[in-house]
Parts: structure tokens; C-alpha cells; sequence
């Protein structure tokens, strides 16, 4: 039924183990609590019959042991209980005088519960044992004392234990087989309850693996809405991210690929026509200007893939400086002037006179505004309006970059900021520009925020707290400490 493995195992180990001793000392416990009661039963019934006997005999053998021995030998020939106990007529020495089954008892059996009389002060023993013949019995004991105290006999009861033990043994026996029941009851239910944790457990570790396998397609079957269920959900959950990571992943090595063959191919071509010879003096300058161009191009994506691991190991470091937001802003709409002229857009500045200074990596800063600038270019036709705004409100420095370009999807936009994700695959670019702006504002203590509509155009929102804020912020966090 069990595969003694793994959880099985210890279950069966440990949990049933624990059970089973539980029963047993139950079954045990209770074994002896009956027997006790029983033979307490018994014990007081014989002890009864007794009180009543020596009363009744109390009127006699007070002055000769003679008279008690007559009165009792006449009692126990007329005894009416012969056939569920033996009554005995011991005298002074302890001798049998008289028994109710009509002979005499074996002389080599003793008889601890009358010496056991004897010795008591107030003249009762009691004895369970077995007898020469192997009987268990249960025998008790009452001396007759005269007014001066000698003992002048004593009467016995001696009742057989073998029908209350065969009572006993089944009941003990019954309680045996509730306890077999309960104890299977436990194992089958136990059992089924352990099939449906291994099974889905199973079915889990099969598609985890599938899935660690590079399946991405695979899913389990989601049986029931409990915590399994939910791991269910989990992992499929887990299976569905990375199958888009890996698409991501997939996307983002052929779109580097492609970055990195244009510029190479360009630098190749030009340098083998250069090399060749037969170029003039105006084909070799507009080829060494496409050579540095491209080089240029091409050392920024290498820089942006190296920010990309630093970024991805937790390494990315910042270089903190007081610094004037101001200028890193018209430096970055600078470097894009003659490129948005040269492809007929139009790009629009509104300079504020002043604004807070900041505390920030000057250059991380401003490679999030290129990043921004530079995808608002690509996205944006002919003909087209990029505008930059920037103001100071509640402690934070807010630099709006705006277009009235081809926009991005609503399905595409929860997903823009995440790493290799491209919502249009047309446009060149390796997709982790906008993840590595996310992480440096981030790293800011600011945000980057991206509101888009489909044909409308994109907003994108950088907020970065003021060197005032932080300062501020950080006394009130010291002196809530203290």
C-alpha cells in the first residue's frame, strides 16, 4: 500500500508509530482499570459476606473455641452458595475443620491470606493467586478472637477468578479488535489524505521539472483551491513569467545582434573600401566619419549591455554629488537638437529659470534622460513633437518627456519596463534602455513613470526628490530613533 520512501516514510515512522503506542497504552490502560474494577468487585462482595459472618458468629467462641467451631461447622453444612465459592472453617492452628465442597483442600496449599489475618490488628488478609492445581482464586481471610484476645479459628472464603478472567479476556479481547479498527480506520484514511497531498505533490515535481527543462508550455492541473492549488497557481504563474522572459530573452539576443552587425558591417565595409585605395578625398572623409559614427554606436551598446549586468549583479554603483538637475536636462535636449532637425522632428524645451538642487550620479542621471529622449525620437514620425517640461513640486524635481508619436498598446504597457521587453520589434534598440533608467531613478530614491496611448503619443514622468527633501527627511528619521 505504502512505498517506504521519502514522506511515506516518515509518516509510517513516525505518525503511525505514534498512534500504535497510543492505542496500545490505551488498550493496556484499560485492561487493567477492568481487572482492577472486577476483582475490587469481588474482593468487596467476599468481604461483605465476611462482615455479615463474623457478626453472626459473634455471640459464639467468645469464652471456648469449641463453641465457635460447632456453630460454624453447622453454617457452612447448611451453605448455600456452594456452587460460586468455597467457605472454610479454619480452627486456632489453621486447620481446615470444615469446607463447603466436602473435602478437604490440598495440605501442601497455603494459605497467605490467613497468616496474612493473623498478623492484622483487625484480623482480615486477603490473597489472589493460583492454587496447587493451577486455579486462580481469590481467598479472604477472617479471624474470631475471644474476649482475651486468643484467636479461637477463623473463616475463609475462596472464590474461583477463572470466569471473571475469561469475562475480562473478552472484553480486553474486544477492545483489541476497536482498537485493530481504529488503528486501520487511521491507516486507510491516513492513507487516502497522504494520496491527495503525494499525488498532486508528484504531479508538481514532473511538470517543475519539465518546466526546468526549458517547457515553458507546461502547466498542472489545478484540482482543488487550497494551498496545493495555490502552489499550483504558482508555478504556473512561475512557468508563464519565464516563458516570457525567455521570449524576452530570445528577442533581446536577436535585436543586440542586429545592433551589433549594423555597425560592424558598416565599419567593415568602409574600412575595406578605404583600404582598397581607389577612394577620393571626399568618399574617404564621409567613410571615417561613418567608421567613428558607428564605432561611437557601437561602444554605446556595449557600455549599456555592461550597465545591464552591473545592474542585474547588484553592482551598479552611484557617484552622490550635489548637483543642478537644470543642466544635466538641457545637455541631454542638446544632444538630441541636431538629430531630431535632421530627421524633421520637432523638439521642444521649456527651461524653467531655477529649480532645487539635487543629490545624484551627474552621469546616471543624465543617460536616464538620453534613454528617454532617445526612444521618444525613435518612436515619434516625421514631423512629429517631442516636448520637455520640467518644475518643482511637494520636494521633488518632476522632468516630463512627451510625444505625439505611434504611442504603446495597453497590453504592451505594464510590460515596457521590464528587461528585453520590446513593444515594437520594428525599431532598432536592445531593449533594456527604459529597465536600466527604471533602476537608476530607483536607485534616486525618484521613479519613472509611463502613461501611453495607442496613435496618441507617450508621457514619461521622472520624479527625483531635492537635496532639501532628503536632508529633511534623514533628521526626522534620526531624531524619531532617538
Amino acid at each position: 500500500m505504502f512505498r517506504k520512501s521519502g514522506i511515506t516514510r516518515r509518516w509510517l515512522l513516525n505518525s503511525l508509530g505514534v498512534i500504535l503506542l497510543i492505542v496500545v497504552t490505551l488498550i493496556a490502560t484499560l485492561s487493567a482499570v477492568i481487572q482492577g474494577y472486577v476483582y475490587n468487585g469481588i474482593r468487596s462482595a467476599l468481604n461483605g459476606r465476611s462482615d455479615e459472618l463474623t457478626n453472626m458468629f459473634s455471640s459464639y467462641g467468645r469464652e471456648s473455641p469449641t463453641e465457635f467451631s460447632t456453630a460454624a461447622r453447622s453454617y457452612v453444612e447448611n451453605f448455600l452458595n456452594k456452587e460460586s465459592m468455597e467457605l472454610m472453617v479454619l480452627s486456632s492452628s489453621g486447620k481446615v475443620l470444615s469446607t463447603s465442597i466436602g473435602f478437604a483442600p490440598d495440605e501442601h496449599q497455603t494459605m497467605p491470606d490467613y497468616d496474612a489475618a493473623l498478623k492484622s490488628a483487625n484480623g482480615y488478609g486477603t490473597w489472589t493467586g493460583r492454587l496447587t492445581s493451577g486455579e486462580k482464586v481469590m481467598a479472604v481471610t477472617r479471624v474470631m478472637r475471644s474476649n482475651f484476645g486468643s484467636t479461637v479459628g477463623a473463616i475463609r472464603y475462596v472464590v474461583s477468578l477463572e470466569d471473571a478472567d475469561r469475562q475480562i479476556a473478552i472484553v480486553v479481547g474486544a477492545l483489541i479488535i476497536a482498537g485493530l479498527l481504529i488503528l486501520l480506520f487511521v491507516i486507510l484514511s491516513s492513507y487516502y489524505f497522504m494520496r491527495s497531498i503525494l499525488v498532486p505533490i508528484q504531479r508538481i515535481g514532473a511538470t517543475s521539472r519539465r518546466i526546468a527543462q526549458g517547457d515553458f508550455k507546461a502547466r498542472i492541473q489545478k484540482t482543488n483551491d487550497d494551498e496545493l492549488g495555490r502552489l499550483c497557481d504558482t508555478i504556473n504563474g512561475m512557468a508563464d513569467e519565464l516563458g516570457q522572459s525567455e521570449k524576452m530573452k530570445n528577442d533581446f539576443i536577436s535585436s543586440v545582434s542586429h545592433e551589433l552587425r549594423t555597425p560592424l558591417t558598416a565599419i567593415k565595409g568602409w574600412a575595406e573600401t578605404i583600404q582598397a585605395g581607389d577612394t577620393d578625398q571626399q568618399m574617404f572623409r564621409r567613410g571615417m566619419n561613418i567608421i567613428v559614427r558607428e564605432s561611437e554606436r557601437l561602444s554605446g551598446i556595449v557600455e549599456e549591455l555592461l550597465d545591464f549586468s552591473r545592474m542585474q549583479s547588484g553592482r551598479m554603483t552611484l557617484t552622490m554629488d550635489k548637483i543642478d538637475i537644470l543642466a544635466e536636462v538641457g545637455e541631454a535636449v542638446y544632444m538630441f537638437s541636431e538629430r531630431a532637425a535632421a530627421e524633421h522632428k520637432h523638439l521642444l524645451y521649456d527651461e524653467p529659470e531655477m529649480l532645487s538642487p539635487v543629490l545624484g550620479d551627474v552621469n546616471r542621471l543624465r543617460q536616464v534622460f538620453v534613454n528617454v529622449l532617445d526612444n521618444a525620437l525613435k518612436y515619434t514620425s516625421e514631423g512629429g513633437t517631442i516636448s520637455v517640461t520640467a518644475d518643482e513640486e511637494n520636494g521633488f524635481i518632476r522632468v516630463v518627456i512627451s510625444d505625439n508619436g505611434c504611442g504603446i498598446p495597453a497590453e504592451h504597457l505594464p510590460n515596457v519596463k521590464k528587461k528585453f521587453y520590446k513593444a515594437n520589434q520594428t525599431v532598432r534598440g536592445s531593449g533594456i534602455g527604459l529597465a536600466l533608467a527604471d533602476e537608476i531613478m530607483a536607485l534616486h530614491s525618484g521613479s519613472l513613470d509611463i502613461d501611453s496611448r495607442e496613435n496618441v503619443g507617450t508621457v514619461v514622468t521622472i520624479r527625483i526628490p531635492t537635496y532639501n527633501k532628503l536632508e529633511n527627511d534623514k533628521m526626522e528619521s534620526e531624531s524619531q530613533e532617538t
